[in-house]
């Protein structure tokens, strides 16, 4: 595990409503373990695919109400991990801040563009061409995007630039994304202050 002053990039989240329980531990300077259990198969796989491309240790257990839908499940992890997210990193001191990646899955291709603000704002463009993967809705992976920026203070753009098969496109979105945080996170060793001319982010 790596650390950056007297701070250990690491974190661990709890969340408990009527509709989900849900426990998240996150190492932002990790090997991309993952251990995941939502409920979903697919949203599993995304967020293993997260943790792996990202090179984030990740836990998710998450508890929730999916005899109604995926809804409550999808948006509140995302909570969870966007607050794990801005605990992990702190002061944000040293770190890239900006982030821009685009990856390829097949026929699909996604775009990510990032910046660790502490700044909330979300922008998706683009659409997913089959309605359901599994047992996620497709449109929850917009959601999910959303739902982290706005709970870990990104400002986050996001496009489904190219696709016809919905898995790919929704992969692709997801691979981006932890790439894209991966190099905004990542410290850059030339910088010891906060990487804005404000003094904080």
């Amino acid at each position: 595990m790596s650390e950056h002053g007297d701070h250990e990039r690491t974190a661990a989240v709890s969340r408990e409503t009527s509709e989900t329980t849900i426990e998240v531990t996150l190492a932002i300077d990790g090997d991309g373990e993952s251990e995941v259990d939502t409920g979903i198969g697919f949203f599993d796989h995304m967020l293993e695919a997260l943790a792996k491309h990202g090179l984030f240790d990740l836990t998710v257990r998450c508890d929730g109400d999916l005899e109604i839908d995926d809804h409550h499940t999808v948006e509140d992890v995302a909570i969870c991990l966007g607050e794990a997210f801005e605990a992990a990193l702190g002061d944000k001191r040293g770190i890239r801040r900006y982030a821009d990646r685009r990856v390829p899955l097949d026929e699909a291709v996604a775009a990510v563009v990032v910046d660790v603000a502490g700044r909330p704002h979300y922008e998706f463009e683009g659409e997913f061409s089959q309605e359901r993967i599994g047992g996620f809705t497709s449109v929850m992976a917009d959601h999910f995007a959303m739902s982290l920026a706005h709970n870990a203070g990104l400002t986050l753009h996001v496009a489904v630039e190219r696709g016809d098969n919905a898995h790919h496109e929704v992969e692709a979105l997801f691979k981006a994304l932890a790439r894209a945080l991966d190099d905004a996170t990542r410290i850059d060793e030339r910088r010891g202050d906060t990487p804005s001319t404000k003094g904080t982010l």
